[in-house]
């Protein structure tokens, strides 16, 4: 049956058997592709340029940047928030398609700090309020088709106090910069502006319900209007169902996801909603944190049996929710171990694309095992947010904010905040709670009534939180959702209950800390979860937080860092970061984490304590004595997990002391240690550490091999010196002098001290394909070369 043919049929029962098959697939030709990066060749002044918003103005003392772009790039600490804070300028040059006639045109941000006036060809569009949250502009009427077009953003970076997060003071920087991507959106005059697809009855009768949200000029659209939902798994269409639109009909109407609401901008009409039901779903395979299933929902807009918009969505079949029991996830209690993301990094601010984002959520899955984070204190990159769909790991989303409630327009962009929070990502299966309240701000009942009430009407499936840090807070959402930072743990004073921040800044931590510390720090993490385990009124608990991160002069260290972290602002981990790893199952992986190092000093009295992370059963600690034989190995203990001080954790950490160790008994022993993991009485993992006391070895590792040549890719470069058994040497501080040769810039310093034996670049990819040869040079140990390689990137169209 032809395309015509079918959508002349009337009646939705009808159509199903006969679209039965069928696949409405836009073809790739460009005019088909409905939004085209544009993230390449702006133009950048790092100040208020007048007039840059001209057309004929001459920016030829302005830079060639990339998005995501950083206003100004920065040391790792020791440097003034001052240093952002300023109004840029931004511009780029494009010439839209010539299909481009007669549809309509949208530009999209995704993301830029902190308060966007957008200009197209000298006229002023308007100016969006807010860092964190997406916004639009609406182009049609402006833009030239017969010639260039200049769009100009002024683009101010400073903490306002109009908008959240700021008014008062806050413990993050949010730094500057179009740090997300920028898109030209070219639709038709009536175009899919959302689809939020729902899973339901996972468990018994999976079906799918999609709102689709279609947006109309003023007049409606003439002619046969149709929809076409298709669940998808891979290229295989599992099920379909048309549903006919009838312009003229009073549809539920619902805001625009992405245009400015009440700043001052452009705004479309109100698109209308469209439910469409597929049930009967057979043989779905549900979305699971050990197997996260994904499928594909695609909505195709057919106007006169011609398909003209379309639109996909990655969804989960999942049923998640906290519990009196605890949370649940497809009826099964899982206890929540999670830690807190900030999103930004050295050097680059919150400037880092796609790879860098997703390495991020692959490091909290993979290398720490946590199931769940949360994004303090603002939604964060949709690319990180696809990953966490991709490794199982759930999230609790929050709106910007910390401690401060502003006045009543401050509210307004905070109410507006969840809404552009929400439908940006309410497809997202790894997303189970909302978080709609300031961080740890006070009670406002009427401020909170507003933001839980909008998150229910815009998403029936998740239920609601606020990260609050006293226990009276008034209950206005779902989920108790409290800092804790005391320890025993209050107890749970609500029935759905969950701790969202602990240790973190009541025992900061750096890399270059002695084994009293380092230790200390590891067990503060290991009593809360062994706590949380003990109850399951607790539904678990998010640690604060994952990685070290920027802040202000009057929190932190003194240098800028808040060393609250697991890991360091490298990504790379500390003691801490072994417990969270070991809490995996051993046929996940095995884990073996000494938190300290083979000193007989480093402590207040000598060496006093080993404690190890690790899901092993047992552990063999043997001893080589210096000057002596290769083979000349003392076995001195072998200890079980410490279940006597950890009796709630099925993982518990083995901890034994000096005279356990038994390090008297060959007089002074002091050599090489090897601890070897014993699972059902077999050695399934060994890690031996140096007795010696000197830096043996430099590594240099890169996170990826291949990058692609679109100006803004970008990967980590570890720098490690170690012993000769691979172990981190706490104390090397060695300059390292980097050097690029080939199509890549460098993201860092050279020459890079060692931070506690290690530290990280990033190198970013440019414009064009080739070879990147890396060179670190240790002053002693060495020169260490990498190769990567940089592929051709399908050039913008626009």
């Amino acid at each position: 049956m032809e395309r015509r043919q079918f959508l002349k049929a009337t009646g939705a029962a009808a159509a199903v058997s006969i679209t039965e098959g069928l696949s409405f697939a836009l073809p790739p030709a460009p005019e088909h592709v409905r939004s085209l990066p544009m993230n390449r060749g702006w133009r950048y002044k790092a100040e208020d340029v007048a007039g840059a918003e001209r057309v004929a103005f001459n920016d030829a003392g302005f830079t060639e940047i990339v998005i995501p772009h950083t206003n100004v790039s920065l040391p790792w600490h020791n440097f003034d928030d001052k240093s952002y804070e300023f109004v840029s300028t931004y511009r780029r040059s494009f010439r839209p398609p010539t299909w481009a006639k007669g549809k309509r045109i949208f530009v999209d941000f995704e993301g830029a700090m902190t308060a966007s006036t957008v200009f197209l060809n000298g006229e002023k569009l308007g100016e969006y309020r807010g860092g964190f949250t997406p916004f639009s502009f609406e182009l049609t009427k402006l833009v030239r088709h017969d010639g260039p077009n200049v769009l100009t953003v002024k683009l101010d970076s400073t903490e306002r106090k109009d908008i959240p997060p700021f008014g008062y003071e806050i413990d993050y920087l949010t730094f500057g910069g179009i740090y997300r991507e920028v898109a030209l959106r070219i639709v038709p005059q009536l175009f899919l502006d959302n689809v939020h697809a729902r899973t339901l009855n996972v468990l018994t009768q999976p079906a799918l319900e999609v709102d689709c949200f279609l947006s109309a000029p003023a007049k409606p659209a003439d002619g046969k209007l149709a929809l076409l939902v298709e669940l998808l798994d891979g290229d295989r269409v599992i099920a379909s169902r048309p549903h006919d639109v009838e312009p003229s009909r009073s549809s539920e109407s619902f805001t625009p996801w992405m245009a400015s609401i009440g700043q001052g901008s452009q705004t479309i009409n109100d698109p209308a909603k469209y439910t469409v039901r597929l049930d009967d779903l057979k043989d779905i395979a549900l979305w699971d944190i050990h197997f996260p299933k994904l499928y594909e929902v695609r909505v195709t807009f057919v106007h006169e049996g011609t398909p003209a918009d379309q639109q996909t969505r990655r969804v989960g079949f999942r049923e998640a929710a906290f519990t009196p029991q605890g949370f649940q996830i497809n009826g099964k209690v899982v206890k929540l171990r999670g830690l807190d993301r900030h999103q930004t990094f050295p050097f680059a601010g919150q400037a880092m694309p796609a790879r860098v984002q997703r390495k991020d959520a692959d490091i909290l899955r993979h290398e720490l095992h946590c199931n769940i984070v949360r994004t303090s204190h603002y939604p964060q990159s949709r690319h990180f947010l696809d990953r966490c769909d991709e490794v199982g790991l759930l999230v609790l989303e929050e709106i910007p904010g910390w401690q401060h409630i502003g006045d009543e327009a401050w509210q307004d962009v905070a109410v507006d905040n969840v809404r552009r929070m929400i439908t940006r990502d309410w497809n997202h299966p790894s997303i189970v709670l909302w978080g709609v309240r300031i961080n740890e701000s006070r009670d406002n009942d009427a401020f909170y009534t507003r933001t839980n009430a909008l998150a229910h009407s815009l998403d029936t499936t998740r239920q609601t939180g606020g990260i609050r840090n006293f226990a009276a807070s008034h209950l206005i959402e779902d989920v108790f959702t409290i800092n804790d930072f005391g320890f025993p743990l209050r107890e749970p004073n609500h029935p759905l209950y969950l701790n969202t921040e602990f240790v973190g800044h009541t025992f900061p931590t750096k890399t270059t800390d002695d084994d009293e510390r380092q230790r200390e720090h590891t067990l503060r993490h290991a009593r809360i979860h062994n706590q949380l385990a003990s109850d399951a009124r607790y539904a678990g608990g998010i640690g604060w937080c994952a990685f070290d991160y920027n802040t202000h002069a009057n929190f932190g260290s003194g240098d800028r860092i808040c060393y609250h972290g697991v890991t360091d602002i490298f990504r790379l981990p500390k003691a801490a970061a072994g417990f969270y790893k070991s809490q995996c199952d051993p046929t996940e992986e095995v884990v073996l984490e000494p938190a300290f190092q083979w000193a007989n000093g480093d402590e207040s009295v000598g060496f006093t304590t080993a404690l190890v992370c690790s899901n092993c059963e047992k552990l063999r600690f043997s001893i080589r004595p210096m000057f002596g034989p290769e083979d000349g190995w003392h076995q001195i203990a072998e200890i079980e997990p410490d279940h006597e001080s950890f009796p709630h954790l099925k993982y518990a950490p083995f901890q034994i002391d000096k005279r356990g160790m038994r390090l008297d008994q060959f007089g002074f022993p002091w050599g090489d240690l090897r601890i070897e993991g014993l699972i059902a009485g077999k050695v399934v993992i060994t890690k031996t550490l140096s007795g010696a006391g000197v830096d043996r070895d430099f590594h240099l590792t890169a996170d990826d091999t291949t990058l692609n040549a679109d100006g803004a890719d970008s990967t980590r470069l570890v720098l490690r010196a170690t012993d000769e058994f691979g172990t981190v040497r706490r104390y090397a501080n060695d300059p390292i002098l980097i050097s690029i040769e080939g199509p890549a810039t460098l993201i860092g310093d050279t020459p890079f001290a060692l931070i506690g034996g290690q530290g990280a670049v990033w190198i970013r990819a440019t414009q064009q394909p080739g070879t990147i040869t890396v060179r670190a040079k240790h002053p002693r140990l060495g020169t260490k070369t990498l190769t990567l390689r940089v592929e051709a990137s399908p050039r913008e169209l626009v």
